[in-house]
């Protein structure tokens, strides 16, 4: 007899619902089972025992004959649940003193980017900067995810970084990553590790007290005595010096890696651009270092401070400090004392200045 496509499209149908079903049913296992392992580890009351573990599979008495043997699994099936269970080490690039960690475990594999545009949905309002990372099995590391990701992943990390300089996380960033991640976990069937949100919020504020200690910048102003600055002079002056001009409108002095180690802005209101320096004048630059962001402070400082003389050599004008005072040998001193001072402190409290961690907490 015929088949009708009427009867091809309810048989897909029915298809489609039993395969959903049973990842459903799947995913509801998967995550009672890890709640069942986390009560299996706590210790009975009254006792100091640890009662057997009940085997998965059950086998029947049998009357008058031997016991059926039980299949064992081989060595590669061990390693692979283990390797699924078994939650990776964290990224390098994540460090539990600044970032708030959620791992996921996804029971089927999950597209990176997919997770990221789900999370775009969920997520919004969250003040502080999140990371993303993904687990390659196959190469046994943490890859980090963006929207063109198009990798697929078991185990995925979000960090929460929890201080920047506009102060720690919030509670409601805790309460809406929170919130946003098991609404999008829900819809991959995966299921999120969320740590206290008192414990992170404490160390947010302890992290913030400490970064606010020794957050401090170097400013140091170059004025123009009779002649205003001509903005092509200038220009050349600090290409020359290997400073670039950016797109903050100010020229940077950067290190091997890009880093700037210190910035040369416009004291007036005006930020510098490369197709307006032929037309501009300004009474005065400021060079700015900032302390937490650089390796060696005081080496960055006497740069910078040998730089801004050969400007006002070559510019006829002078170098004075905030309140327009000349720097003298005596302020410089004070100033490279203050620099050691800060740093030392930074690297007493494990924060090397410079490194990816204090970039991160002063930006």
């Amino acid at each position: 007899m015929a088949i009708s496509e009427l009867q091809v499209g309810l048989i897909g149908a029915g298809g489609v619902v039993v395969v959903g079903i049973f990842a459903f049913n799947k995913w509801q296992e998967r995550k009672h089972r890890k709640q069942m392992d986390a009560l299996s580890s706590l210790e009975p009351l009254g006792s100091s025992e640890v009662p057997a573990r009940v085997a998965d599979d059950r086998v029947e008495p049998v009357i008058g004959g031997e016991a059926p043997v039980r299949a064992q699994p081989s060595a590669r099936d061990v390693k692979e649940a283990s390797a699924r269970r078994v939650p990776p080490l964290l990224p390098p690039e994540v460090d539990e003193r600044a970032d708030w960690v959620v791992r996921i475990e996804a029971i089927e594999p999950v597209v990176g980017g997919r997770l990221l545009q789900s999370a775009a949905q969920h997520l919004d309002g969250i003040a502080k900067p999140l990371r993303w990372f993904g687990f390659s099995d196959s190469g046994n590391r943490w890859d980090v995810i963006d929207a063109s990701s198009g990798r697929s992943y078991h185990w995925v990390c979000v960090a929460l970084q929890l201080v920047d300089r506009r102060g720690p996380a919030s509670d409601g960033d805790l309460t809406r990553l929170t919130g946003g991640l098991q609404r999008m976990c829900d819809l991959f069937m995966a299921i999120p590790s969320l740590p206290a949100k008192a414990e992170a919020l404490e160390q947010a504020a302890e992290l913030d007290r400490l970064c606010a200690g020794v957050d401090i910048q170097i400013g140091v102003n170059v004025l123009a005595r009779d002649v205003v600055f001509a903005g092509t002079k200038l220009r050349g002056l600090a290409e020359a010096a290997g400073l670039e001009l950016l797109g903050d409108g100010c020229f940077h002095a950067r290190d091997e890696l890009g880093v700037s180690l210190f910035v040369l802005s416009n004291l007036e209101p005006v930020l510098f651009a490369a197709e307006e320096m032929r037309n501009l004048t300004t009474q005065g630059v400021t060079l700015t270092l900032d302390v937490p962001r650089v390796a060696d402070g005081v080496r960055v400082f006497e740069r910078m401070m040998a730089f801004a003389q050969q400007l006002a050599d070559a510019l006829n004008g002078a170098v004075v400090d905030d309140n327009r005072s000349p720097f003298g040998e005596k302020a410089v001193g004070l100033i490279r004392a203050q620099i050691e001072q800060f740093q030392g402190q930074m690297i007493e409290q494990g924060i090397a200045p410079g490194s990816p961690l204090a970039l991160r907490l002063f930006s």
